[in-house]
């Protein structure tokens, strides 16, 4: 919960200072770093999810607002990036007990994130989609960063929301290598 009330103020507050100065000069550039998570959800991250859900709203709302003052906004959505970024993760302690119901969901969705990691993309991806976006002419709002990212959102887009949820389910235990496998038994759209 905690950082679903810090999220949106940290990412509001300097848009809301830069938007105003830029809109004096009717021109300007803000790309808002996100994720592939801020389009679907997976298990064990789900706070994480919805600050990124919450920067993806942000973001395309403003982006009608400040049109008008010539200012452009952009979304960077990367999926797994070799950064330090996974040592940085807290898991909560009540679902490492190993007499919790969550306990083997994340040690399958901790081993998830170290495989995913494997075939992560280098930062220089991100980099080169940031330069992309800013310097091409008539750019969209969303730029995905990562080949994980693109196959993701490639999925979502062409799979039902049970489909999405369900691929590729191989055991009736908690499984995560990406987001097209997830809970079952209990799928959310059984």
């Amino acid at each position: 919960m905690f950082m679903t009330h810090i999220a949106i103020p940290i990412v509001y507050k300097p848009v809301s200072i830069v938007s105003r100065i830029m809109s004096i000069s009717l021109s300007g550039i803000i790309v808002n770093m996100s994720s592939g998570a801020g389009r679907f959800g997976f298990p064990g991250s789900s706070v994480y999810v919805s600050t990124k859900f919450a920067v993806e709203g942000f973001s395309e709302s403003i982006a009608y607002e400040l049109e008008p003052f010539g200012i452009k906004i952009f979304l960077v959505e990367p999926g797994a990036i070799r950064t330090n970024f996974f040592n940085g993760m807290v898991v909560g302690k009540k679902s490492q007990d190993p007499n919790s119901p969550y306990s083997q969901m994340m040690q399958n969705v901790a081993r998830g994130f170290e495989h995913i990691l494997e075939g992560g993309s280098s930062a220089d991806v991100v980099a080169k989609v940031v330069l992309n976006a800013v310097t091409t002419e008539n750019p969209s709002l969303r730029h995905l960063a990562g080949k994980d990212a693109e196959t993701w959102m490639r999925e979502k887009s062409s799979m039902s929301d049970a489909e999405f949820y369900t691929k590729d389910e191989r055991t009736n235990e908690v499984e995560l290598s990406g987001p097209g496998q997830h809970l079952k038994p209990q799928n959310i759209y059984s």
